[in-house]
């Protein structure tokens, strides 16, 4: 006979263990930290100082499945770069996360994706921190595409930055 207890410690003998069905006492165990993954983009989030009303481009490999966790987390205004349109600098933020890869690749995507922000926007990356020169390469190339690293964190994990405009702060200052 299988016996199965209460919260409180006292025997079940109601119509679940008549019933064939097992009552068993849910053991309260310590918090799990997030995945990995959950933690990127909260990241990146924090980062880019997101609300749910910023439209937000992702790039990346993972980009349809950030978008889904976006959505979990209330962000609407999420587009990869698969379907985000033409460029029309209508985005405050682009997320890109850049596992595995080489900078290079990152550059020729970087280039590209400069073209859908906004003046005032911010640019979170997110890439695996193996080396010091890729993190010093990663610098020059957002100096040369006008950002400036703003912020940024070492992750278990990788290493996520955040970079803006160099001409938001005057933009900034105009309004």
């Amino acid at each position: 006979m299988t016996r199965s207890l209460r919260c409180d410690g006292s025997r079940n003998r109601g119509p679940w263990l008549a019933a064939g069905h097992l009552n068993r006492v849910a053991l309260m165990s310590k918090p799990k930290a997030p995945p990995a993954d959950d933690r990127i983009i909260a990241t990146m989030i924090e980062l880019a100082r997101c609300t749910s009303l910023h439209r937000i481009v992702i790039a990346g490999p993972a980009a349809p499945q950030r978008i889904a966790e976006l959505h979990r987390l209330g962000y609407c205004r999420v587009a990869t770069t698969a379907n985000c349109g033409l460029p029309r600098r209508q985005y405050d933020a682009a997320m890109v996360e850049w596992p595995l890869r080489s900078v290079n690749a990152l550059e020729t995507t970087l280039n590209w994706l400069v073209h859908f922000l906004a003046p005032a926007s911010v640019l979170v990356i997110w890439i695996d921190a193996e080396e010091r020169s890729n993190q010093r390469k990663l610098r020059l190339i957002l100096e040369k595409l006008g950002f400036r690293v703003e912020a940024g964190t070492r992750c278990e994990s990788g290493l996520a930055i955040s970079a803006r405009r160099l001409d938001a702060k005057a933009l900034a200052i105009a309004a």
